[in-house]
């Protein structure tokens, strides 16, 4: 019966475990995404607006496209030309 019990211990605490693991993994995975943010926005911010329009954007969308990097302002999805 004690090893029943002590088995069932060792299920919640390794499911615990993982949930715990799950969770830094999940913060961890957040606070990069904003490093990049960060980076992606302060390199924009360092371009001449001439530079910015040779690049389809505008000064004022550069909070928009470091947030989403993965979308083009004008509709078209990073990347999907190379396809």
């Amino acid at each position: 019966m004690s090893s029943t019990h002590s088995t069932t211990w060792l299920e919640r605490t390794s499911v615990s475990t993982r949930h715990v693991s799950s969770f830094i993994l999940k913060c961890w995975d957040a606070f990069q995404e904003r490093r990049e943010r960060q980076k992606m926005r302060a390199a924009l911010s360092n371009l001449s607006d001439t530079e910015l329009m040779d690049i389809g954007t505008t000064r004022g969308e550069i909070d928009y496209v470091a947030s989403h990097r993965g979308i083009d302002p004008r509709g078209i999805r990073s990347g999907e030309w190379l396809r």
